[in-house]
């Protein structure tokens, strides 16, 4: 069994400072895209993809809870419409 590889974060702190400095640094409106683009591209290689058994198996939770959350709702449904029937007549 292969499990992803987790990648440690850069503590919270530095990334607010490093923040702070590039925000400083950088005051147009492109300069402040620029920012933000670097950031999402730095935030994306954090990213870990799942294995192929770990996105079956979540695939599987996924079906199963919408499965149950349906019966439930279709549940409650039946007995909400059998009390409206009893309440105001057919």
């Amino acid at each position: 069994m292969t499990v992803a590889r987790k990648v440690i974060d850069e503590p919270s702190e530095d990334i607010v400072a490093n923040a702070r400095n590039d925000r400083g640094n950088i005051r147009g409106p492109f300069g402040r895209l620029a920012l933000f683009i670097r950031q999402v591209i730095n935030e994306l290689k954090k990213v870990v993809t799942p294995t192929r058994r770990e996105l079956v198996s979540y695939t599987g939770v996924v079906l199963v809870f919408v499965v149950i959350m349906m019966a439930l709702v279709y549940g409650l449904d039946l007995v909400f419409a059998f009390v409206v029937n009893y309440v105001f007549g057919k």
